[in-house]
């Protein structure tokens, strides 16, 4: 049985964890911060944002943990489906899309039932500490140096100890300090893509009653011709509460002002503006900022060491309004898992690992830069042939509103059951002309 360190706990840590045991290595997971109440992590800012886990991510999270779904559900989340899902372009309702499904659930909650489910293996470790390097010897990680974790930095003289593993598993999130880590002892940094996209959002609660029977999930996402309209969500979660989002960009950005938050509500769609009037708002507005998306294209690297994989957003950090994160980070951990499965060498660079993980970022990349750069303050990179793909996006936004069959493939891109490369073909496109022209039919447009 072979040693594999993991660092960090979060979701897509815990993933990883999973994953790797599913093989038959033992696990340490090395964190410096253990959970405090309600399950939330000191090193976790954006843990109190409204989060999604899209279907994809859902129907992962069973495989690894059969019945987790089962049992948020009895802890109190809330699962939606069908015409219980609103969603809106700008504030006109979109058709429905039958057979869709999400859970409300918050982060706290979700996190803490897939750690406890994953630490309660006894080949699965965990140890509270702070990693603060590599060791390497001949070509591969050989395994972490580590320091007590606490408040303050510890001093300089204070004795590390290294912690030996046949594998490391960086799952550090979008501040991992892997990079330079590896240029320290010798190794390549890999190229990193960046969109400076000046991002902030907003998360409060408000008490849940009857205001809205038959609505568990409302999503608003600005229209083709307002770029600059708010987009939200809000979704009812445990605890009888909603959870309500507000997400805007540059000088838009949301505030803690819970009076702004209300009135940007009422701005909004019938059900955020009905929350607003009808509910109580508790606690305080938290709010986070992002000032940029990134990939970090570690298969790009021409000299990885061996027994190195990365997952979640130490690979690549999306624009949060697609809910894309943690569904990627269980995709991440089914590449490992298939990685291993397949007898690789654990010793070994994870070039195969890491390919197959290309290809789960750049179609999450693709769905989220694409709207991201339609922004009037982002200023690219733009790909080339933008120009066309914005237009082909907007037309196929407009012919969602209205027709079931081109929501539901959009949908499944989005919920990353599907490559953005399904929304490109000759059937898809000429379903998209069908639903325009019917819009634009007499006494028929929406």
């Amino acid at each position: 049985m072979k040693h594999v360190v993991v660092l960090g706990g979060s979701i897509a840590g815990l993933a990883a964890a999973r994953a790797v045991r599913g093989e038959g290595h033992r696990v340490t997971i090395v964190e410096p911060d253990a959970p405090g109440a309600g399950g939330a992590r000191a090193g976790v800012p954006q843990s109190g944002q409204l989060h999604a886990l899209l279907d994809m991510g859902r129907l992962q999270a069973d495989r690894w943990w059969p019945g987790l779904s089962a049992e948020l559900l009895a802890d109190g989340a809330v699962l939606g489906s069908g015409d219980e899902i609103r969603m809106f372009a700008d504030t006109v309702r979109k058709v429905d899309v039958p057979g869709n499904e999400l859970i409300g659930v918050s982060r706290a909650l979700l996190e803490d039932h897939v750690r406890r489910r994953t630490l309660a293996d006894d080949h699965v470790d965990v140890v509270t500490a702070r990693a603060v390097g590599l060791a390497t010897r001949g070509g591969r990680i050989t395994g972490v140096r580590l320091r007590a974790a606490g408040p303050e930095p510890e001093p300089e003289s204070k004795a590390e100890r290294t912690l030996t593993a046949d594998a490391v598993v960086d799952a550090m999130g979008r501040s991992s300090r892997l990079s330079a880590w590896l240029t320290e002892v010798g190794w390549e940094a890999p190229p990193v893509d960046r969109m400076q996209i000046d991002l902030g959002y907003a998360t409060a609660l408000f008490r849940r009653g009857n205001e809205l029977p038959g609505v568990v999930v409302a999503h608003q996402l600005p229209s083709v011709t307002d770029e600059q309209a708010d987009t939200g969500a809000m979704a009812a979660v445990e605890g009888d509460l909603w959870m309500a989002v507000i997400v805007a960009y540059a000088d838009r950005r949301p505030t803690r002002d819970g009076a702004e938050f209300i009135r940007r509500m009422r701005d909004m769609a019938e059900p955020f503006g009905v929350v607003a009037d009808a509910c109580e708002m508790v606690g305080e507005v938290r709010t986070y900022s992002m000032g940029h998306s990134f990939r970090r294209k570690w298969w790009a690297v021409e000299r990885l060491p061996g027994g190195l994989f990365v997952v979640g957003d130490a690979v690549a950090s999306f624009n949060p309004v697609y809910g894309q994160g943690m569904t990627s980070a269980l995709l991440h951990a089914s590449c490992l898992a298939a990685h291993l499965r397949a007898g690789a060498d654990l010793h070994a660079p994870a070039r195969g690992y890491f390919d197959h993980v290309e290809v789960v970022v750049d179609a999450a990349w693709e769905v989220s830069t694409l709207a991201d750069l339609a922004q009037p303050h982002v200023r690219g990179p733009y790909p080339r042939g933008y120009a066309l793909a914005r237009r082909m996006s907007e037309l196929m936004a407009r012919a969602s509103v209205t027709d079931a069959w081109v929501h539901e493939r959009f949908l499944d891109v989005v919920n990353m059951r599907r490559r953005p490369a399904d929304l490109k073909t000759p059937r898809f496109w000429w379903r998209v002309a069908l639903a325009l022209r019917a819009q634009a039919a007499p006494g028929r447009a929406r």
